[in-house]
């Protein structure tokens, strides 16, 4: 039997291109996201994809997504956490409903769909699983303006190591990828500029988002007694190393 994934954020950018990359390795992979039509375009010439609209920061609606896994599949062997929004505003700025709206979908939906996960994983035989969460360089240091979301992602890393060490006792292992400027939809914007923390306002590099699903690839393929526990992937000269 093939094995079996849900990927999470899965109608654009990081996630379609980790979905269709495991597709088309032959993984059955469940296409979670908000956009229904998005999700059937990711899902397009792949009989082994089922789509189902999911809003991750709605335990009902998680609950629903893994429940559809289980009788669909009757096991889930791999979880990308991938979901994910930004709000851009500083301490200051940023607005409550946003704060609220960002923890809501980038740690409390990652939450919600690692428990799910590990409820299913637990159980099943044979048993365990790997979770990988999608972090970012913003769970290591921030850009200007970015008050909820690198809270979020820093939040991510104790997330993940914590179903580390809560999965060990149930064979479920979890890592996380860290990812600068992978070309999406959302990094188009780089090319005219982003502020720095200096005041500038600079054109930054990106690197093809196929380099992340193959990383991914990679940490999914690995056997249980074997965990990349963190892996961050940048383009090289992308203002990380040194920001600030």
């Amino acid at each position: 039997m093939a094995k079996t994934a849900v990927v999470t954020g899965a109608g654009s950018g990081i996630g379609r291109a980790v979905a269709r990359a495991l597709l088309e390795d032959g993984w059955s992979v469940a296409l979670a996201g908000r956009r229904e039509e998005a999700l059937n375009e990711t899902a397009a010439r792949h009989e082994n994809a089922l789509v189902v609209p999911t809003d991750v920061s709605d335990e009902e609606s998680v609950a629903a997504l893994f429940g559809s896994v289980r009788e669909q599949w009757g096991r889930l062997d791999l979880l990308v956490n991938n979901a994910g929004i930004g709000a851009a505003g500083t301490i200051v700025d940023l607005s409550v409903d946003d704060w609220k709206r960002t923890v809501d979908v980038n740690l409390t939906g990652m939450f919600l769909c690692a428990r799910q996960a590990v409820l299913l994983m637990k159980d099943q035989d044979p048993r365990g699983g790997r979770i990988v969460n999608n972090g970012s360089i913003s769970a290591h240091v921030p850009r200007p303006a970015s008050v909820a979301y690198t809270a979020t992602k820093h939040a991510i890393t104790g997330l993940t190591r914590s179903i580390s060490l809560d999965g060990r006792a149930w064979d479920v292992a979890c890592g996380q990828i860290d990812i600068g400027n992978a070309a999406t939809e959302m990094t188009e914007r780089m090319a005219a500029g982003i502020p720095q923390a200096d005041g500038r306002v600079v054109a930054e590099p990106t690197f093809d988002v196929r380099h992340v699903a193959d990383a991914v690839r990679y940490m999914a393929g690995l056997p249980l007694d074997a965990n990349v526990q963190f892996l961050t992937v940048t383009a090289t000269t992308m203002p990380f190393i040194g920001r600030g």
